[in-house]
């Protein structure tokens, strides 16, 4: 039993927390109810969209700066580096120090790092920013999911947990849809006004409707911070080789190689050390259980099939000259399908549907890759709003039963087994992310090489085609040139780019094609591997006595 730091309040039984690191559940007036699901959205969009709003307007931010793709990119890389082993300790500081000092310290510490992106100017100063805003948006993460618990009685806490875990998942069309605005208003400075505005009026709000007392434990040991010492550098190395492998290209960069490496050590190091301990922060044994393994390995596939829909739509409408504002519109019907998914799983929740919740997510990507597997280089945004409104939904609905099934499996080993589950669950979705990032994007580079081979092979000077397609281009340089050769040429460049677009689009098509087939694949291993396991038990089972 854990060492109480403060008496406990003479609770009700149903007002009592559910365990350490979360808020008690006293009787709430409608009105406050209201703000505290109001507060929850504004918590919960703070912790991802400063970070949504650098991704969208990357390339923005990369010309401003005077840096190239690579570099540029360590902006998102180095955020993720953060956030990802923050749950390491965050949980942890719930419990010991109670949810009003985390969430204020938490919030407090997110607005003072958004002013003073306002003041950094170099590479280095902005990429030591994101790391610490990427810390500080993990616990924005986790506060609005308990300040949205608040929001509902108790009887409903799977639906608020659907509710709450979902709504960070809306920071990134609502970057989309943002971004033109604050752009037309200035330079990148402005992305960040807006995310120091946000924050501070998070921040506002939390110290006006604070939450409930919970239960603060002694949980640290001195083991704890050797273990975050191990991991969190093996993470953001990982990190690092997963964002910059397809831009530096795997087999041309030494360096990502030696960063492999070393994340592996520190990562068996790290592990080691947890494996042996008396009380681990991670219960290392469960992780590597059957079970545990089958439950990564679903939660990272899932998370990787959304690339369809990050990577590949995003990347298409970018080759073709899109940007925010030409895709605003399309991410306004990419959130409308998110609050969609969202609503529809928490109002179908139950511990039968959730796992018939994830196969129909799963359905939904594939029918969303399917649709897109035909595209061409003249397709606009709203073309692809149909396919991309299913792969929204199937976005909102796989979160919340994905992690409600985790915390069915976790609280039947115990209440020290949840910081395991909410590590995990945050790698498979990061991971997830960029793995099927670099998957996705590497592939592309593969099919748009065949590609354009075969198109240049068809493009000989004698092919009848080649001509004619050539002849497209020669009256629009013929009014600016006199020069006959110099006309030739030109129009030889323009069709060598448009063949360029072509190949790349058909690459876009097979990369649509790999995310149907292993959302197909995905789905029949689930439906296919519960329908063994009951044969291999009937066949097991001893014969009835007759």
């Amino acid at each position: 039993m854990a060492e109480l730091l403060k008496p406990l309040p003479d609770w009700e039984e149903h007002e009592k927390p559910a365990l350490p690191g979360t808020a008690s559940y006293p009787w709430h007036p409608l009105r406050r109810r209201l703000a505290y699901a109001a507060i929850a959205v504004l918590v919960a969009l703070t912790g991802g969209l400063g970070n949504a709003l650098v991704s969208v307007n990357l390339a923005q931010i990369q010309a401003q700066l005077g840096l190239d793709p690579a570099q540029g990119n360590w902006l998102l890389a180095a955020w993720l580096m953060s956030n990802i082993s923050a749950n390491l300790l965050l949980f942890k500081a719930r419990q010991q120090f109670g949810l009003r000092l985390f969430t204020e310290v938490g919030l407090g510490l997110y607005a003072l790092l958004a002013i003073a992106h306002l003041c950094s100017g170099s590479l280095l100063t902005t990429v030591l920013l994101r790391i610490a805003s990427g810390f500080a948006g993990a616990a924005c993460t986790a506060l609005g999911t308990i300040y949205m618990l608040q929001a509902f009685p108790r009887r409903h806490v799977g639906r608020a947990l659907i509710i709450g875990a979902g709504l960070p998942q809306l920071a990134v069309p609502l970057a989309w849809m943002l971004s033109p605005a604050l752009l037309e208003l200035g330079n990148w400075h402005q992305l960040y006004l807006f995310e120091a505005g946000l924050a501070l009026c998070a921040f506002a709000a939390v110290s006006l409707l604070k939450l409930p007392p919970g239960i603060q434990t002694r949980v640290f040991a001195r083991a704890d911070l050797l273990t975050f010492a191990l991991l969190a550098p093996a993470l953001a190395l990982l990190v690092a080789v997963l964002s910059q492998g397809q831009l530096r290209w795997w087999f041309d960069t030494p360096w990502l190689g030696w960063a492999l490496a070393a994340a592996w050590l520190l990562g068996l190091l790290g592990l080691a050390l947890e494996h042996h301990r008396h009380s681990p922060l991670l219960q290392v044994r469960w992780l590597l259980s059957p079970l545990m393994l089958r439950f990564i390995a679903g939660a990272f596939i899932i998370r990787l099939l959304t690339n369809e829909q990050s990577f590949g739509m995003v990347s298409l409408l970018r080759l073709l000259g899109m940007g925010p504002e030409q895709m605003a519109p399309l991410f306004a019907v990419i959130a409308l399908g998110m609050v969609c998914g969202i609503a529809l799983s928490a109002l179908t929740f139950g511990p039968r549907a959730l796992p018939w919740q994830l196969a129909g997510s799963i359905l939904l990507f594939a029918v969303a890759a399917g649709l897109d597997m035909q595209r061409s280089s003249v397709v606009v945004p709203m073309d692809l709003a149909w396919s991309q409104f299913l792969a929204a939904v199937a976005t909102g609905i796989f979160f919340g039963p994905l992690m409600l099934i985790g915390f069915r499996l976790t609280l039947a080993r115990g209440t020290d087994h949840v910081v395991s589950f909410i590590v995990v669950l945050s790698l498979t979705q990061t991971f997830g992310g960029l793995a099927g990032s670099a998957l996705l994007g590497s592939w592309q580079v593969h099919r748009e090489h065949v590609h354009s081979a075969a198109l240049s092979a068809q493009h000989t000077p004698a092919n009848a085609a080649r001509r004619q397609q050539l002849a497209q281009y020669l009256p629009a340089f013929s009014r600016t040139q006199t020069d006959p050769a110099r006309v030739q040429a030109l129009a030889a460049a323009q069709l060598a780019q448009a063949t360029r677009i072509q190949a790349n689009v058909r690459a876009f098509n097979d990369v649509f094609a790999l995310s149907g087939l292993i959302a197909v694949l995905t789905l029949g291993g689930g439906l296919l591997l519960p329908w063994l396991q009951s044969l291999h038990q009937r066949r097991q089972a001893p014969p009835a006595l007759h």
